[in-house]
């Protein structure tokens, strides 16, 4: 497996890949890479002849208060699980290689940017989409790899590949959980082991809402009610969000129909997880 820190060495690898008659896919990451990662790391190695994995804690999408320092990394390991995976490539660029001295150039999508985890997080989104632009720009991959978990940034990203007339497709991918049903996140570790427990409740709201819609309930704010109830149990718990909305357009639904998503984020003691569920 090779590393590459440089655009322009991703960029060759990418083309030459190409022109020998191979695909390309990219799986994104800030590192700190488990299960859920490798799961996307497998379904590219599925989907595309030649696999890059990115590994770069971008600070654009952490807001001044947020954990951009103690983000963990953890760069040797991230390398085993990616080549265990199926990856052929890393890309581990610096800060100054995707954001050069007086670089002022940023992609915003208006309006889904401030919905959802855009509403308390501004300016996540701009961060967002401005990493994956570049990083899309850099390997030029046919298809690019992202979980279901982070559904908003999903929408997001499929929003600026549409308006920007970019060719790479862009595929979620399942969500990936513990036995227990806890989401697979990189900020899991900041969980103490109480707060590991108290976050079940966030996968217990997502499988009460996937309950009464398979009995029958399709009004987003009884979806709501009833998870909300869920999260509030636990003293421990803040909710961010609780709701029922269009997945591509992030914009709430009143009445749940198939491909609507019901997504819920909160803080367990410090740390901010997120889940969501696909309406089937």
């Amino acid at each position: 497996m090779e590393v590459f820190d440089s655009v322009s060495e991703l960029r060759r690898w990418s083309r030459e890949s190409r022109h020998a008659g191979n695909s390309v896919g990219l799986v994104p990451t800030m590192g700190a890479l488990h299960a859920g990662h490798a799961s996307l790391i497998r379904a590219a190695r599925e989907a595309c002849t030649q696999v890059a994995v990115s590994i770069f804690v971008n600070p654009t999408q952490f807001g001044p208060s947020e954990d951009y320092s103690r983000y963990p990394r953890t760069f040797e390991q991230d390398c085993a699980l990616a080549a265990a995976a199926g990856a052929d490539v890393i890309f581990a660029p610096t800060v100054e290689e995707l954001y050069p001295s007086g670089a002022s150039t940023f992609v915003e999508v208006e309006g889904l940017s401030d919905r959802l985890d855009g509403a308390s997080r501004p300016g996540h989104f701009r961060g967002v989409a401005t990493v994956v632009a570049k990083l899309l720009i850099a390997a030029e991959p046919d298809r690019a790899f992202f979980g279901q978990k982070d559904a908003a940034q999903v929408a997001v990203i499929r929003r600026m590949v549409t308006d920007l007339r970019l060719v790479t497709e862009i595929v979620a991918c399942p969500i990936v959980r513990d036995p227990d049903g806890l989401a697979l996140s990189s900020r899991n570790i900041y969980l103490s082991p109480a707060e590991r427990v108290q976050a079940l409740r966030l996968h217990e709201s997502i499988a009460l809402a996937e309950a009464l819609v398979a009995n029958g309930e399709r009004r987003a704010s009884s979806l709501i009610r009833a998870a909300k109830r869920i999260l509030v149990a636990e003293a421990e718990i803040r909710i961010d969000y609780t709701e029922v909305v269009d997945w591509a357009t992030l914009e709430a639904v009143e009445v749940a129909t198939p491909g609507t998503l019901f997504a819920v984020a909160a803080w367990v003691g410090a740390t901010r997880l997120i889940d969501n569920l696909l309406i089937a």
